[in-house]
């Protein structure tokens, strides 16, 4: 008899260690499955807020595309690319969308680097052929920068300026909960819901819309939701980027 309680002791405090650690994997399930995907900007769930570098912007060494454009489609790099662009200058970014076209001023003054990382992806025609892949009318952002949210140069970079607040026009680079996991994707305001980004750390504004805020705002009307996913929605027809051409000045 007294072997038998002591069997179904050892039995119930194997039961109770097995239970913690159960316990612990479900817990930390839950977690990643709230974790936003690398790539995307972020859900209106309030995320661990990103502290902004105060350093100067840290280039890669990657090569410079040709300024006039003849460089050939390059979807892949292995490195971010050194300082290629003229601060001095001005940039503005021409989006020719299957649904009109789209103008942004760069700023190359505030944020030298972001603006640098999106001039040498237009030069190497990294965007195009690529689709607006999603519509958030929760804050009307519509995001793009490959096919899907989980698209990648090859390479991150990092945050750059101070902390920002979002309003229509905005060009802004996507990116994780974590800081520094930006790299090619990025998503435009349409409207005053973004300002809910506000509270969620840095995601880098580095243009401004000057003209075809109308088309942006067009294209996320288009919004069919999905609420199994994490993105909010994406547009009812495809949206293609068929080309983001620079000119400089």
């Amino acid at each position: 008899m007294r072997n038998v309680v002591v069997l179904v002791v050892a039995l119930v405090v194997v039961a109770l260690i097995l239970s913690r650690f159960v316990g612990n994997s479900n817990s930390t399930n839950v977690a990643l499955d709230t974790t936003i995907p690398a790539t995307s900007a972020v859900s209106t769930t309030v995320s661990p807020v990103s502290v902004p570098s105060t350093t100067p912007f840290v280039y890669g060494i990657g090569p410079c595309p040709a300024a006039d454009g003849s460089s050939p489609v390059t979807k892949k790099f292995t490195q971010a690319p050194k300082e290629c662009i003229d601060p001095k200058k001005t940039y503005t970014a021409k989006f020719d969308t299957s649904e009109g076209e789209i103008d942004v001023a760069l700023d190359a003054k505030k944020t030298p680097g972001t603006t640098n990382n999106f001039v040498v992806l237009s030069r190497y025609h990294y965007y195009d052929g690529t689709v607006i892949f999603r519509t958030d009318t929760s804050i009307e952002i519509i995001q793009g920068g490959g096919m899907t949210n989980s698209d990648t140069p090859g390479y991150t970079i990092p945050d750059e300026g101070a902390k920002y607040t979002y309003a229509a026009g905005d060009l802004a680079m996507a990116r994780s909960v974590s800081p520094n996991s930006a790299g090619g994707q990025f998503f435009i305001v349409t409207g005053p819901k973004a300002a809910l980004l506000n509270t969620q750390g840095t995601y880098v504004v580095f243009g401004k819309i000057t003209t075809g805020l109308d088309v942006a705002q067009k294209i996320i009307g288009l919004n069919k939701s999905d609420p199994t996913s994490q993105l909010g929605g994406a547009p009812s027809r495809t949206v293609t980027i068929n080309k983001i051409t620079i000119v400089e000045a």
